[in-house]
């Protein structure tokens, strides 16, 4: 019996301990950031009825519970530490666990359920370890804001970042019948942005895109995936393969292929076919006719008829979309027959300025080297310059000054300074956005922005480099263009030049601001001389009248006079 007793006499000093302090049960439970989390912790209800529970963080002490988040008098909530911390169970029943909303990360830790049960030592005790982890952020949702012929801009809202904060955004955009291992992707390290414009877009053309969060842990699971069509805009090119033929004294057959797909930037609605006869001496002016013929075929072709025989003519044609007419395809001029003749000659699409000296448009258009000639009149209005007599009053607004905030890869981060406003509230920007060889007055892009906006991100999604100005509206007109910014997209250590307006606007803008400074400078000086020469003049004068002259002059350094005058009156 002595021999069992000491056997066992370890067994009998954790019994002992456990009735002193109470037997603690412990588990443990993993939930990531943002979910519901419930802590179990039970006692028996039937056996002692509706006992007082808490809740606690850390260990359990010898009473009560450490760091309370939550206390119950056996049949309701008397205090806690956060409308987070919520008993869900039957009280009445003994189901006393705890539940914790949308835990976080500092939520992570010991945390201790004391049952208090009558007499000595009794309590009920259960702690639990929780561990809150970080996940991916959500997958964002994202939605068209403006779609245009070369530009699509998208925005989201800011969705759950798994615990941590987002610091970066990707784009991937791809066309339509591509897979996405051919999309164009984009990271974008703002986090603060809820809408971005992607430019360089080609007209007419449907997109895929989609995005993606990313925080320390990792990327979200792609958004939801927009489908864009860019609107149509004028063909860029002009049809092919064009050819006249004289095939009566007074008619010409003219026969041409559409222009290339890939320049069409939409669907072809017409053809625009302009013909003039050709007044070799240029003396006389000769008014262009003008023939459509609806786009169907993929040779198109139509007879010009009442025409004069033995005349040359010269013809033009133009593809047009819903949204424009294209440049010109020319041929080299065909004569109408005469009784026995036949004039026929192959096209070659090409490209002159054609300028009509009688009429305020012009046209871009060329005849070949070897049948180059001037001709006068126009075939459609690309720029129309109209004498105003109009006297406006009314001040518009001043340009933005544009500054470069960033560029990374193809990435363009701009922000701006408003100007005066003029005599009405701006009411909208708008960028014009292009090559840096082309001309403003093609293949331009063009992005609105609200009044309220300063800043904005673009995407180029065809890195190069590029020509960025900026205009103000109001209710009363159209800004002179700001500062230009010329940049170059995805290459590393990008350089960017801001240079001064190139157009005439700007320039006369730039350089009414230098006359204004100038006269500032000069006025005040011109008005000090002319009034200490009236000064002077008024004085010698009166010297002049009271007696005699004053002679000066210089003659070996020193000064030396003649007259009956003091020079002291002077």
């Amino acid at each position: 019996m002595i021999l069992l007793g000491r056997r066992h006499l370890p067994l009998c000093c954790a019994l002992l301990l456990c009735l002193l302090s109470g037997c603690v049960s412990a588990e443990s439970t993993i939930a990531t950031v943002g979910t519901d989390v419930t802590l179990l912790c039970n006692y028996d209800a039937q056996h002692y009825g509706r006992l007082p529970v808490c809740w606690g963080r850390g260990d359990i002490p010898n009473s009560g519970c450490a760091k309370q988040v939550i206390k119950s008098d056996g049949t309701s909530v008397i205090s806690r530490l956060s409308e987070r911390y919520l008993f869900m169970g039957n009280l009445g029943g003994g189901d006393v666990s705890l539940t914790i909303r949308q835990v976080e990360e500092s939520d992570s830790g010991k945390y201790g359920c004391r049952v208090e049960i009558p007499g000595w030592f009794n309590d009920h005790k259960h702690e639990m370890t929780l561990t809150v982890v970080a996940v991916r952020p959500n997958p964002l949702k994202v939605e068209t804001r403006e779609v245009k012929e070369r530009t699509v801009t998208v925005r989201w809202t800011p969705v759950f970042d798994g615990g941590r904060p987002v610091t970066s955004y990707r784009i991937d955009l791809k066309n339509k019948q591509a897979s996405w291992d051919t999309a164009v992707s984009t990271d974008v390290s703002n986090p603060e942005l809820t809408q971005l414009t992607l430019v360089d877009l080609r007209p007419a053309k449907t997109y895929n895109l989609r995005m993606f969060a990313t925080n320390s842990v990792g990327t979200s699971e792609a958004s939801n995936v927009l489908t864009v069509t860019t609107k149509e805009a004028a063909p860029e090119g002009p049809p092919l393969d064009m050819e006249l033929e004289g095939i009566t004294p007074h008619s010409i057959k003219v026969t041409w292929k559409p222009p290339r797909p890939d320049l069409r930037n939409g669907v072809l609605r017409s053809y625009s076919v302009s013909y003039r006869e050709y007044d070799p001496t240029g003396r006389q002016f000769k008014r262009w006719q003008h023939s459509s013929v609806t786009a169907m075929r993929e040779v198109e072709s139509v007879i010009l008829s009442n025409l004069k025989p033995s005349t040359k003519y010269g013809v033009l044609v133009q593809a047009k979309t819903n949204a424009g007419i294209g440049p010109a395809s020319t041929a080299p001029l065909c004569s109408t027959l005469d009784e026995a003749s036949t004039s026929k000659s192959a096209s070659t699409a090409a490209t002159v300025w054609i300028q009509d000296t009688t009429s305020p448009t012009s046209v871009h258009t060329t005849l070949p080297p070897a049948h180059t000639t001037s001709v006068a009149e126009p075939v459609t209005a690309v720029t129309v310059w109209a004498d105003n007599t109009t006297s406006v009053t009314s001040v518009p607004p001043d340009p933005p000054v544009v500054e470069l905030k960033e560029v990374k890869d193809n990435t363009i981060s701009l922000l701006w300074t408003p100007g005066f406003e003029g005599d009405s509230p701006i009411t909208g920007y708008y960028l014009e956005y292009k090559a840096v060889n082309a001309s403003w007055d093609y293949t331009k892009t063009v992005v609105d922005f609200s009044p309220d906006q300063t800043e904005a991100t673009i995407i180029e999604i065809n890195p190069s480099t590029y020509t960025i100005r900026m205009f103000a509206r109001s209710s009363l007109g159209t800004s002179k263009s700001s500062n230009v910014l010329t940049i170059t997209t995805g290459k590393t250590g990008h350089q960017t030049v801001t240079t001064v307006p190139t157009d005439t606007h700007a320039a006369a803008s730039v350089e009414e601001s230098e006359s204004r400074h100038l006269v500032a400078i000069v006025v005040p000086v011109v008005l000090v001389v002319v009034v200490v020469a009236i000064l002077t003049a008024w004085k010698l004068q009166q010297i002049k009248q009271k007696k005699g002259s004053l002679n000066m002059w210089m003659t070996g350094g020193a000064l030396r006079y003649r007259g009956s005058e003091s020079l002291q009156e002077l």
